[in-house]
């Protein structure tokens, strides 16, 4: 198995795309990016399919499907016009938020790095190999809980498409390495399924707590 299919053990890092589809930042009030914007979340935050999320006490969780881009070689300073030659494949993946965590922490101008990367917050499917996908900018992204279908969008909707993407972050972080993933943020257009993540959800027993009043009232907890 090569780097890029086994990029969940060997990848070092995951670029995570926010604010690149208009219905998203309307539904949460934000202003448009001016240029391509990411943040990262750590590798340890990956969830194989038919793992269990575990949410810590105290969060509300919220979910976004993305479309991942898995990198096949390093670059640095990639030209837009050669994108292709660095993508190695696909996945599917779920952006996972503690998303009143977030809120209260941004409020403070506090890093909301945990609101992202706690254990479990990036599930996501086997890898897709690019000869599998024709155009990975129309497809379809959905996602059901319960059986209720609760977001569906297309790539084609993306603000930023996937050259651009990956040409801003190899110059803004300076490096993509063989293995990392982008998550730009499936099926095809006719419904053919190209890949799922089927799993659960359940309280996380232990670990951390998500105090807010703590935080409302700017009270530090004693280690």
């Amino acid at each position: 198995m090569s780097i890029a299919q086994n990029f969940v053990k060997h990848g070092k890092k995951i670029l995570a795309i926010g604010r690149n589809y208009d219905a998203h930042i309307k539904e949460l009030g934000n202003p448009p990016n001016a240029e391509p914007w990411f943040f990262l979340k750590p590798t340890t935050s990956y969830l194989r399919n038919g793992g269990t999320v575990l949410i810590p006490e105290g969060v509300q969780m919220h979910h976004e499907i993305e479309l991942g881009v898995v990198i096949g070689k390093d670059g640095k300073d990639i030209k837009r016009e050669d994108w292709e030659q660095y993508v190695a494949g696909y996945a599917l993946g779920i952006d996972m938020t503690a998303r009143n965590f977030q809120q209260l922490v941004k409020a403070k101008s506090l890093p909301w790095t945990s609101a992202k990367g706690f254990d479990t917050f990036c599930p996501i499917s086997d890898f897709i190999p690019k000869e599998n996908i024709k155009d990975p900018m129309n497809l379809v992204l959905w996602i059901k809980i319960n059986g209720e279908e609760r977001q569906r969008g297309n790539t084609a909707e993306m603000i930023y498409d996937i050259p651009e993407l990956i040409r801003h972050c190899s110059s803004a972080l300076g490096l993509i390495v063989h293995g990392d993933k982008i998550s730009a943020g499936l099926e095809r257009l006719e419904g053919e399924v190209l890949a799922t993540w089927d799993g659960n959800a359940a309280d996380r027993v232990g670990g951390y707590v998500f105090n807010q009043n703590a935080y409302v009232a700017g009270q530090a907890r004693a280690l």
